[in-house]
């Protein structure tokens, strides 16, 4: 009897007030069909069926993470646990002596080729909970020398098997049929093994080659054991440790729960699919499908990528691919997952992201996943447009947003801290700061103050900071967040959300003078954005000015273009009087004074935007007229033009009665 779970995926998903998502109810409708040909439909939903479990280590289908279960467990065995860290000390410490050793007696540990495989096999013989550390460490090629780097890299796929028998018997106990009955083809051994599960080749009698996931035995207790022991000492340090203020045990508890999740290959399924209609449409990003006929918790069959990983620069470029360019699709799609849907990939190390052989960037493994609340995306915005505008006092500010500092706490001696901070990187620009120095230089600022890490901190640090060790591999001279500010650029010039419409208003004001020169610089970073266009802008900062939300920006900007013509004006009547006295010859005719030098820089900001935006992409003078039409019948831009001429005329009557009063 074959087992088919299929998948409600295709329903859209719609995001709630608070930041998370709602479906509609989730069914499954699983096909049995029995040995008299007669078929059977029973429909199962997965998420019903798991608050149905009872969370208990012992048995097979409790899959969320409960960390009161697993205390509960575990403090009955005293004897398991106190094994498990003996098991873990003996070679840790052992490691740690042999590199001591080595030092004294002048090796160049760094270099140690033999040091570094022993570091591999050391970290596979801890579990994955250790090989996921390591696969962190194997993408920072600024943090670890070469030698321990190539090593650490075969932890993504190369870790040990574990025996064909135990795979193709949770093969048959998971999808109700033999490996050969469901499958037309299938590898004599696994391809790669990773730390959760391993995967084989195959193909479906349909035809379609496919990638089969199968999960690694007794992984849940290895797994909680070890969460188990680093929640103790996370919660004793966080005790004891008075400097240490940050939720160690809520970061903890947030990798648990994330890990659990990824040991559900169903979840891993729906994630896939939701990746795939957050993301799916932008361009060179490809997310493989999930045949849902033969997946089930600890079975995952999904469609096979032929691809290279993205840290084998030569076999790319043999390849004709701008490894790159991938890197730059990579890093806006990381934006989007975590300013614009929140719905992030938080494992993107280098065997989940391969270049495809027709140049696109695949993503794979969907099963550590996290999510962030719209607050919290609008505050990290808001975080990289102060960092780069230098902005301390409302870099304090956000991080007060994004619950790192309670509202009540103290700021003035913050500010200072966070200019000292970023002393170094004064003269710099965008193109020079990197998130890797940004959070070393803030994690040594954290410890002074009283700052709290929050958990949701933690995995997004990861998937950038990892994201970051990718592409400083493939390209030294890469910086994530030069690349990451025109898109931040292009939504703080067109998100309508309220909190990025007051930021833009803080950014562009200052003692209530418009800086030219801050829009000169979201405009020009704006237009690098691909999704970035000339009538996008035009549109929505038209209804944006029009309405009341932009009251406070359009009477500014009403001053300044006033200030704008007004110079020009004066302009235009200083050099017909010069023309009357100089080349014609009438003497009797006073020179009108042209524009003063405020006005002038007024009118030489307004002419470097005009060239911005004609050089950006959508400006079409051949279209502009008919839109220019439309503009002109619509209510708010008749508004904004009447109060441009009454503010124009009334200084106009008010410069022709000061002219007369003099004279």
């Amino acid at each position: 009897m074959i087992v088919k779970t299929l998948s409600p995926s295709s329903q859209p998903i719609q995001e709630d007030s608070r930041g998370g998502t709602n479906r509609p109810e989730e069914l499954y409708v699983t096909e049995t069909a029995p040995e008299n040909d007669t078929q059977a439909l029973v429909v199962r939903s997965p998420r019903l069926l798991a608050t149905q479990e009872v969370t208990k280590l012992t048995e097979p289908g409790a899959l969320r993470y409960n960390p009161v279960e697993i205390v509960t467990h575990y403090q009955d065995r005293p004897l398991q646990v106190w094994r498990r860290i003996l098991a873990v000390l003996r070679p840790t410490l052992s490691f740690v002596f042999g590199l001591w050793s080595d030092s004294k007696r002048g090796i160049v540990v760094k270099n140690d080729r033999r040091r570094a495989a022993q570091l591999r096999e050391l970290l596979t013989r801890l579990g994955p909970a250790y090989i996921k550390i390591g696969q962190a460490l194997s993408t920072r090629p600024d943090l670890v020398p070469p030698a321990y780097l190539e090593e650490l890299t075969k932890l993504q796929d190369q870790l040990p098997p574990f025996a064909n028998e135990i795979a193709y018997q949770f093969i048959q106990e998971e999808l109700g049929a033999l490996p050969e009955e469901v499958y037309a083809e299938l590898s004599p051994q696994p391809i790669a093994a990773a730390s959760l599960g391993q995967v084989y080749k195959g193909k479906l009698k349909t035809g379609e080659e496919v990638a089969i996931k199968v999960q690694r035995p007794d992984l849940r207790e290895r797994i909680t054991v070890d969460l188990y022991i680093l929640r103790r000492i996370a919660a004793w340090v966080q005790k004891n440790v008075k400097r240490v203020r940050s939720d160690l045990v809520g970061i903890l508890d947030e990798l648990g729960e994330r890990i659990f999740e990824e040991m559900d290959y169903i979840h891993e399924g729906e994630n896939a699919e939701r990746f795939f209609q957050l993301y799916g449409h932008i361009k060179d990003v490809y997310v493989p499908k999930i045949y849902w006929e033969y997946t089930n918790r600890r079975v995952l069959t999904m469609e096979w990528i032929n691809g290279t990983k993205l840290t084998q620069t030569e076999e790319i470029r043999a390849q004709g691919i701008d490894a790159r360019y991938l890197i730059e699709v990579g890093v806006q799609c990381s934006l989007r997952q975590l300013l614009e849907h929140g719905f992030f990939h938080a494992d993107p190390h280098p065997g989940n992201l391969l270049a495809t052989t027709d140049g696109k960037l695949a993503y794979l493994d969907f099963g550590m996943m996290s999510e962030i609340k719209p607050a919290q995306r609008y505050g990290l915005i808001e975080a990289i447009v102060h960092v780069v505008n230098r902005d301390f006092e409302g870099l304090a500010k956000d991080y007060v947003k994004l619950e790192f500092l309670s509202p009540e706490t103290d700021l003035t001696p913050i500010i200072p801290a966070f200019a000292r901070v970023f002393a170094d990187a004064q003269g710099a620009s965008v193109a020079e700061l990197n998130i890797k120095s940004i959070t070393d230089e803030l994690s040594a600022l954290m410890y002074e103050y009283p700052f709290r890490v929050p958990p949701y901190y933690a995995l997004i640090i990861r998937s950038l900071v990892t994201l970051e060790g990718i592409a400083i591999y493939i390209d030294p001279n890469f910086k994530v967040l030069s690349e990451a500010y025109p898109y931040v650029s292009k939504r703080l010039l067109t998100d309508p959300a309220p909190q990025l419409r007051a930021s833009l208003q803080d950014l562009l004001f200052k003692d209530g003078r418009f800086r030219w020169n801050r829009l000169e610089n979201l405009l020009r970073n704006a237009r690098s954005n691909q999704d970035y266009d000339f009538n996008l802008v035009l549109n929505q900062g038209i209804d944006f000015l029009s309405s009341e939300r932009g009251s406070f920006i359009r009477d500014k900007l009403v001053d300044e273009s006033v200030n704008g013509l007004d110079a020009l004006s004066k302009n235009v009547l200083h050099n017909f009087t010069y023309l009357l006295r100089e080349r014609v010859g009438l003497t009797a005719v006073n020179e009108t004074p042209g524009a003063t030098v405020e006005q002038q820089q007024t009118l030489e900001h307004i002419k470097r935007i005009l060239n911005i935006l004609r050089e950006t992409r959508g400006f079409d003078l051949t279209q502009l007229a008919p839109q220019l039409a439309q503009l002109l019948v619509n209510p708010g831009v008749q508004r904004l033009g009447q109060q441009v001429a009454n503010r124009f005329t009334q200084k106009a009557v008010a410069r022709l009665i000061r002219q007369l009063l003099a004279s």
